[in-house]
């Protein structure tokens, strides 16, 4: 993977400040526009199933989030999702707690099977049991798990023909062809609510504006993960709160050249 390019596609969303719309979790919602806007995106949430598929056809990107999940937004999901697909707009995925009720395993099932989704991002209890492997999960997060994560990821690229980003102490990206693992992060990303979810729209405006969707996913997770670090580092001795402030702060604020400097990737 050619870093330098990677590390530009920030540049390149603030100068394109494309609309990502968010079908996201009422949890979230304020913190993940915060997030967009900070990085240079704009973001817009709309759930009504009257104005989702408008909304869809005109976005950058679609990001479609199971955290509160209901069948009305499930329908809603499925609505924008298929309007992105006629529009040639990527869809990000974000199955949250998915294989911790019937219900949120066959609404992402449903997603999944309903449109064609262009990344999926989840850990890899998520990602396994939308896939119906076996993997242990409690609430919303990964259970301990004995898969090989980076199989999984393979094994599910291939199956849904899209790109697959599993995170956790370790990010894998693939494709089914190409593979990458990521080490860049901070635990005290798992200290504040909506970190995750956050991602996957940052996800989301990376994926629209650079068409190698690949590259588009690490250089998406790799930016967040810097960005996380350097708010770390600065607020060591405050705890989650600061860090969740200086964390849109780092975003705004990062730039190509800290991405290239602080990336930890390789190609496996």
């Amino acid at each position: 993977m050619n870093i330098e390019k990677m590390a530009k596609i920030v540049e390149q969303v603030r100068q394109v400040n494309p609309l990502v719309h968010n079908i996201t979790n009422v949890v979230v919602t304020n913190f993940t526009a915060n997030g967009l806007l900070a990085l240079g995106a704009s973001p817009v949430m709309a759930y009504a199933k009257e104005e989702v598929a408008d909304m869809a056809k005109i976005a950058g990107a679609l990001v479609l989030n199971m955290g509160t999940l209901s069948s009305e937004e499930v329908e809603a999901m499925l609505i924008a999702g298929k309007s992105a697909n006629e529009n040639g707009v990527p869809v990000i995925f974000d199955p949250v707690g998915a294989g911790a009720t019937p219900f949120r395993t066959e609404a992402a099932r449903k997603i999944m099977n309903g449109i064609k989704v262009s990344i999926i991002r989840g850990n890899a209890a998520e990602i396994a049991n939308v896939a119906g492997e076996e993997w242990s999960i409690k609430g919303v997060d990964a259970g301990e798990g004995n898969g090989d994560v980076r199989a999984l990821a393979e094994k599910v690229a291939r199956q849904y023909g899209m790109v697959v980003v599993i995170t956790g102490k370790e990010d894998i990206i693939s494709d089914g062809t190409a593979h990458y693992i990521i080490r860049n992060g901070h635990p005290i990303l798992t200290k504040v609510t909506g970190t995750g979810c956050l991602l996957t729209s940052v996800v989301g405006a990376f994926a629209a504006v650079e068409k190698d969707l690949v590259l588009a996913s690490a250089a998406a997770l790799v930016t967040y993960e810097v960005a996380a670090e350097l708010a770390a580092s600065k607020t060591a001795e405050k705890g989650p709160g600061s860090f969740q402030i200086e964390l849109l702060n780092e975003l705004s604020n990062i730039s190509a050249k800290d991405v290239e400097k602080y990336a930890r990737i390789e190609s496996l």
